[in-house]
């Protein structure tokens, strides 16, 4: 029974963040959730992987991410003690999910020392970084297609936009 618990929880954990954009499952013993949207300056992410004898024993709860680059070391710490502390209550019991919905209650309460401008800072430096330039672009280049151009383009698509399975298929008997 007791080996069975963790894959319990596993299955019960795919089942209730299935589709939620915020959980991802690093491997079958270690998740992620971020707490906060993902333009939230006090958004942050939490790990957390299980030992071997989980539940018995304490889950390792990490905010190593480097989404959570921004957040002041003595903050994580704090949100790692509180964290810590619901763990005592829960052991021998599962208790990733409890962890995950506790930390999204508290939100506020755990990141109310946490100085947004830095962050702020960091999420500019973060954007001018990344390519948008390009992708606006190719979007301006879509919209200036003739008329003959969108019917081939929707001839060769399907309902949704998307090319039909195998068009870029090679015939190997050539």
């Amino acid at each position: 029974l007791l080996c069975s618990l963790p894959q319990m929880e596993l299955e019960a954990l795919r089942s209730i963040y299935e589709g939620d954009l915020c959980f991802r499952e690093l491997s079958p013993v270690s998740f992620q959730y971020r707490i906060g949207e993902n333009g939230d300056p006090k958004a942050f992410l939490i790990e957390v992987s299980w030992p071997e004898t989980y539940p018995q024993t304490a889950p390792v709860i990490s905010m190593d991410a480097f989404f959570n680059n921004t957040i002041s070391s003595a903050i994580k710490r704090s949100i790692l003690d509180k964290l810590m502390a619901e763990v005592e209550a829960n052991l021998g019991t599962a208790m990733t999910y409890t962890l995950f919905e506790y930390a999204k209650d508290n939100k506020e309460l755990f990141m109310e020392n946490q100085p947004v401008n830095t962050v702020t800072s960091v999420s500019n430096s973060i954007a001018i970084g990344t390519p948008d330039v390009p992708a606006s672009k190719k979007k301006d280049k879509k919209e200036q297609l003739s008329k003959t151009q969108k019917r081939k383009l929707a001839d060769k698509t399907d309902n949704k936009g998307e090319l039909p399975r195998g068009w870029n298929w090679v015939d190997v008997i050539k």
